[in-house]
């Protein structure tokens, strides 16, 4: 509990001393591209360090896998084949850019590349979700299962940003009449949530790096979801980032979108 409970207040530490403290108040210069319509933000540098630093004080020498460290320097990745932390320190900085919700900070600890505790922390409503492996989901403390909607056409965020045209068009042709769809929030820190606690039935995302994934996975699949590869494997951080990835609140919900992907491709 001693340890969860440091994680938990580093976070919330991070969240009032450097990332609120920079909400809707970035200045120019403050905003960058990392390239391929990627930004980021001093928020962003400031609390990878402060979390980094934290976490070497909780688990002194575990290695740690930061968004940002991983950018400047690609031999970060290698160590997300071992034990190692995840840090994603603003995770939908395109919204915190712009001054507008939704955005969170995303932490997992992983081990020979498959994620074992997740948190996803809402930096301005507060919400914590937790995950455990084989031990359940948490929303604030509290067991959650996860549920779908209930709608007649199940609700689908699309992610297309990092699709290229042509699978976009097939997408669209094929996979969205069979859904209503709506928005992605540009932030698994809310997209995962969401799948979870009956506001989306389903999610498709393209690009899956490990900062953005791990813990969202881990969190629905210990729900009662499911979060795979299309093709049914499980999702590893040191996999390839361009894999694909199904995300659902229930198992049947997550057959039904693998089918009609392999059908598209077929």
């Amino acid at each position: 509990m001693a340890f969860h409970a440091a994680v938990e207040e580093l976070m919330r530490e991070v969240t009032e001393k450097v990332i609120l403290k920079r909400f809707q108040n970035l200045k120019d210069g403050d905003v960058e591209d990392k390239g391929g319509n990627d930004p980021v933000t001093v928020a962003d540098r400031e609390s990878e360090e402060m979390l980094s630093e934290g976490l070497a004080k909780i688990i002194p020498g575990l290695p740690i896998v930061g968004e940002e460290a991983a950018h400047a320097d690609k031999s970060v990745l290698d160590r997300l084949s071992g034990d190692c932390w995840i840090v994603d320190p603003i995770d939908g900085t395109r919204n915190f850019a712009t001054g507008k919700p939704p955005f969170g900070i995303l932490l997992a600890m992983a081990s020979g590349g498959e994620a074992h505790t997740g948190w996803i922390y809402d930096c301005l409503s507060g919400r914590l979700c937790t995950a455990h492996r084989g031990k359940g989901a948490f929303v604030n403390g509290e067991k959650v299962d996860a549920r779908a909607t209930g709608e007649a056409s199940p609700v689908a965020a699309i992610s297309l940003l990092f699709m290229d045209m042509g699978k976009r068009d097939r997408v669209m042709e094929h996979i969205a009449p069979h859904y209503r769809l709506v928005d992605v929030p540009y932030c698994a820190a809310e997209q995962y949530p969401r799948l979870g606690l009956g506001e989306n039935d389903v999610s498709l995302f393209e690009r899956t790096l490990a900062w953005d994934h791990a813990a969202g996975v881990l969190w629905l699949n210990e729900a009662g979801g499911k979060a795979a590869r299309p093709d049914g494997s499980p999702y590893r951080v040191d996999d390839d980032p361009y894999s694909g990835l199904i995300g659902a609140a229930s198992p049947a919900l997550w057959e039904d979108m693998a089918k009609r992907l392999d059908a598209m491709d077929g």
